[in-house]
């Protein structure tokens, strides 16, 4: 199982404000941090906003910021709003199963015992608890991906 790209990148947003003095920044310093798509990263902003998880505010003095307090912002709530189904296989999906071993097959309550597993641990974490102790690195001392190749920022 895999995050999609989209959900790493709605957890990477809200490290950066969960790490950014004072919690408010642009979309522009954000796609510049991380070297992200404008248009991709406008996309999953709005969809965090949509879901009450990010403020948004528009104008010359916009920007964004999280609409709550990391403590009570969860990762598996991220990860749940962020991603479009966990079926990880085929019979936990009821309208598109064709196995014909479904009734037969006891794998189907292995995996949602992981599956189930996976959420209650996400659950226990806030963004809170993953940004403790940390911080942005510097511009100098930031990692920088520019055209598929790393690069320190210095030498950007």
């Amino acid at each position: 199982m895999q995050l999609t790209q989209y959900t790493d990148y709605s957890l990477r947003i809200l490290i950066y404000l969960g790490l950014k003095p004072g919690g408010f920044a642009t979309i522009s310093e954000i796609t510049d941090f991380y070297g992200i798509s404008r248009n991709h990263l406008t996309k999953i902003v709005n969809n965090l906003a949509n879901h009450d998880i990010l403020q948004t505010t528009r104008g010359k003095h916009g920007g964004i910021r999280l609409a709550h307090s990391p403590n009570l912002i969860r990762i598996g709530n991220v990860i749940r709003i962020t991603e479009p189904n966990f079926h990880i296989a085929e019979c936990f999906n009821a309208e598109s199963n064709t196995c014909v071993i479904t009734h037969a097959c006891g794998l189907r309550n292995v995996l949602k015992e992981g599956l189930d597993s996976f959420w209650a641990v996400l659950d226990q974490y806030t963004l809170a608890d993953i940004v403790k102790g940390q911080h942005l690195p510097s511009p100098s001392h930031q990692s920088v991906v520019k055209m598929g190749k790393r690069t320190s920022a210095s030498n950007a």
